[in-house]
């Protein structure tokens, strides 16, 4: 980032707020080039090219950071793209900084940050005689309406083929800081994968929909040859209703338009600025409708697949198969609840339970760096952190549990994963802060007051008027007090400071969670539930982890089905299978019927479900308020199966897998089970199969690692390379 500072912020004279906006400008090139930078940034989401070819491949940029606070820079190298007369053009749109016109639910309808749509620039050239020029932003550009005539993340896109901003204007200058700048930290989001169009349908109502066979996140491109001023219109839906007609009504307030005006030539059109969340389209406009012409767009962050799973019921397979479409459609910059309806924030609660899974799956080290920094940035000065990040709900005096731990339960997952220290360094005075704010609520070891999301979506007895109720709420805060403060002990002695004043309010708060709502072992009966019992259980709070593991165990038996919300499920099956009930464990994967994993299989789902039944038995919706088909949060089963089932772990004392420990739970319903984890050091292999009466395990261990094997009583060291063991 060396000459962007000297630029300056540029915008149409007149602002717009729903609509694209050009900048462009003309310069030459004076002699035999060297090299050719260009350094971008926009309010909004800008598309950059020179001389008619487009600069990159990434797509949204610069992304979605803390706008008011960091806003990142790119930096492009443009030397291939540079002639002796030279045109620069950038398109800008007003991307996740604006204009929710919708009104979502959460939105007071305004932009975040400067309501301007607005570009900096430089582009330095480096002559091969020694002299540089720099082209930056400034009044001598020229700006004008685009073609894209309207473009509102949730509310849809209109592209005018026939519109010619006839009335170019000198760009304005404004003033806006330039301090909030920083280099590009995340990943570049792009174009992934293109799915074709699978089944044309005519619903009942007489809609023509096309079924792309998967939920996904992205846009469609399609092929039209239209009358001039003809206008086709697509809507995006998740599903169809029991009677099959296409269903938006869990959109809420997003209407995820996408319409195009043709002008009379064969043209190739794809929404350049938004995205949607979909696995069906319907479209008005054309009269016969062709497969062939239409192609579903993956978009998401480029992140490099690292984890596989698989096993002999297919059915696992195919969850598996959700959990990693739950995640590549919500990983689009920012770890999301869901991207389709208005809403597709970054929720603090989703991104921490998923995690490990998360990070099991694809490399998300650079992901969640960035991420982190901005949770950092909005983290309050009274050490409470945002529902949301970036957070665009205001400030808040409270935070909730389990929700806010992502200051704690990320960086940690990252050091675990990555053997990165620095995002220890990083975080720890942001993890001291929330600490810190929860012990100004303590009451006597525990956490009294203030609004929790609670076990959200559970089914003890939560309903679509109040999704938190359920598990007692100063119940769970406590608990991950608890937990927060162990990894904040942690991450100190691997920093080298002195934990002490934590380690002494940890044990006051586990000595208070037992005096309030434990006896025997057993968390007492007004507040037992398989929730609390997980938590007492995984985050070692009990003073009997065997009892209230029983205990745990017998709630699960006796209604035969899980009923944990967002808050238990991903402890669940840990606290179940690491103290001797791994065949309840796996009861509760293997289980078909509602509620349960592979209910939403049996159902057709693609993606992760937000509710247990989202889609119920004979077709008709849980809820229309709180009903994404394509949320990761359930998915965090996944580091069971990765963790568990094939028995893969990272080691604490030796992260980033310098040390694996291999710990696999094998069951008689499953003839074979295999994984494997691209790590920093190298490809982990663990699978077990089952043959004529014997169980052989199989373990590759990377050449920098060492490792060791639990099987059964056994402590096995293993080798680098190849080991196999039969029992």
């Amino acid at each position: 980032m060396k000459n962007i500072q000297n630029a300056k912020w540029i915008k149409h004279p007149i602002t717009y707020v729903d609509r694209g906006i050009e900048f462009g400008k003309s310069f030459s090139a004076e002699a035999e080039i060297e090299s050719a930078t260009l350094e971008i940034t926009a309010l909004g989401v800008y598309e950059a090219k020179i001389n008619g070819r487009r600069v990159g491949d990434f797509i949204f940029a610069p992304g979605w950071t803390s706008y008011n606070k960091r806003l990142q820079v790119d930096s492009y190298d443009v030397t291939d793209l540079i002639r002796s007369n030279n045109r620069i053009q950038v398109g800008v749109a007003p991307g996740w900084r604006g204009n929710y016109a919708a009104k979502p639910f959460h939105y007071g309808g305004d932009f975040i940050g400067a309501k301007e749509v607005a570009l900096i620039c430089a582009l330095e050239i480096v002559y091969k005689n020694g002299e540089t020029e720099i082209v930056y932003s400034d009044k001598s550009w020229r700006t004008r309406q685009s073609k894209t005539r309207y473009s509102n993340i949730y509310n849809g896109y209109l592209y005018d083929s026939t519109y010619i901003d006839r009335k170019p204007m000198p760009a304005t200058e404004f003033p806006h800081p330039t301090k909030i700048l920083i280099d590009r930290q995340g990943e570049k989001v792009i174009e992934v994968e293109r799915v074709a169009a699978k089944e044309l349908i005519i619903t009942p109502k007489g809609e023509t929909v096309i079924d792309f066979g998967q939920n996904l996140t992205g846009y469609v491109e399609f092929t039209v040859k239209g009358d001039a001023g003809q206008k086709i219109t697509i809507r995006h839906a998740e599903v169809l209703d029991a009677e099959g007609n296409f269903y938006t009504e869990n959109l809420r307030g997003a209407k995820a338009e996408a319409a195009f005006i043709c002008n009379g030539q064969k043209q190739t059109y794809k929404p350049s600025f938004n995205f949607y969340g979909f696995r069906y389209i319907s479209i008005d406009g054309i009269e016969n409708v062709d497969l062939k012409n239409f192609t579903a767009v993956v978009v998401h962050s480029e992140l490099k697949r690292t984890g596989y799973f698989e096993c002999s019921d297919s059915r696992i397979n195919k969850l598996f198969s959700n959990i990693i479409w739950g995640q590549r459609g919500n990983f689009l910059d920012v770890p999301t609840d869901c991207p389709q309806r208005d809403e597709r924030l970054g929720w603090t609660g989703d991104a921490q339970v998923f995690i490990k899974t998360a990070a099991y799956n694809f490399d998300v080290e650079r992901f969640f760096i960035k991420w982190l920094a901005d949770l950092r940035a909005d983290q309050t000065d009274w050490g409470t952190i945002p529902h949301v990040i970036p957070d665009v709900f205001g400030t808040d005096n409270e935070c909730s549990s389990a929700w806010a731990d992502a200051a704690t339960v990320c960086p940690w997952q990252i050091y675990l994963s990555y053997n990165n220290k620095q995002i220890l360094r990083d975080s720890l005075d942001s993890m001291k802060d929330y600490l810190e704010f929860i012990e100004s609520r303590l009451r006597d070891g525990i956490w009294r007051g203030g609004w929790h999301f609670g076990d959200w979506l559970n089914l003890d007895a939560s309903d679509d008027t109040d999704c938190s109720k359920g598990t007692d709420k100063e119940l769970i805060a406590t608990a991950f007090f608890i937990y927060s403060s162990e990894i904040l002990i942690k991450s100190m002695k691997v920093l080298g400071e002195d934990s002490e004043k934590y380690e002494t309010l940890r044990e006051e708060s586990i000595a208070a969670f037992r005096r309030e709502y434990m006896k025997n072992g057993r968390i007492i009966e007004e507040k037992a539930t398989q929730t609390a019992c997980a938590l007492a259980v995984h985050f070692g709070i009990s003073d009997n982890i065997a009892e209230t593991a029983k205990q745990l165990n017998e709630f699960v038996t006796e209604c035969g089905h899980i009923k944990t919300g967002f808050v238990g499920t991903p402890y669940i099956m840990h606290a179940l299978s690491n103290n001797g009930y791994g065949k309840t464990a796996y009861d509760l994967l293997l289980r078909e019927e509602y509620p349960s994993w592979l209910f939403s299989v049996k159902m057709g789902a693609t993606t992760i479900w937000e509710h247990w039944d989202s889609v119920r038995e004979d077709g008709t919706m849980w809820s229309t308020s709180m009903n994404s088909f394509n949320h990761y949060a359930y998915g965090s089963v996944g580091d069971w199966l990765y963790g568990v089932a094939a028995g893969i772990n990272a080691d604490e004392s030796k992260p980033g897998y310098a040390n694996i420990i291999f710990r696999p739970l094998t069951d008689d319903r499953l003839d074979y089970v295999k994984a494997s984890v691209e790590t920093r050091k190298g490809l982990v292999k663990s699978e077990w199969r089952r043959e004529n009466g014997k169980v052989t395990y199989t373990f590759v261990v990377p050449e920098e690692s060492t490792a060791v094997a639990y099987i059964g009583s056994k402590e096995i060291t293993l080798k680098a390379g190849t080991n196999e063991i039969t029992e």
